[in-house]
């Protein structure tokens, strides 16, 4: 169970860095739940599907570089590096760039994530918003 649960999760990762929206659904389950670094939980496909779409606008170059993966059974939790460029005009500028050590514990059932759950600093990205950029 611990490769095939990886390398689901490693599929998710691989969607993100394309900001592939349709490939994140199709590896949800359909009660998906996202939860992010504040406890703030989305649930279900179609919202998530939403909510990437719009993250995607506003970093548009949003990447995750994993550095180590663990699992145990349906779990798999994987450290790295998230980064990206915030954009509230679609204009990627170098002052925009932001990047943060991250952590995220993904629940794998029937090779589909079930539950993403997302342990990082917000405040690079929340330091490039309140500049109005």
């Amino acid at each position: 169970m611990n490769d095939l649960a990886e390398s689901v999760a490693h599929a998710f990762v691989r969607a993100i860095n394309r900001q592939d929206v349709d490939a994140l659904v199709e590896l949800m389950t359909a009660e998906h739940r996202f939860i992010d670094s504040l406890g703030n939980i989305a649930e279900g496909r179609e919202k998530l599907r939403a909510g990437w779409a719009a993250y995607f606008r506003m970093v548009p170059d949003y990447t995750v570089a994993i550095e180590e993966t663990y699992s145990d059974g349906p779990v798999v939790a994987m450290l790295g590096l998230a980064q990206g460029t915030y954009t509230s005009d679609g204009q990627l500028k170098p002052e925009n760039r932001w990047s943060t050590p991250t952590a995220f514990r993904a629940f794998i059932e029937d090779q589909k994530v079930a539950e993403w759950r997302v342990y990082c600093d917000n405040e690079p990205i929340r330091q490039r918003m309140t500049k109005g950029a």
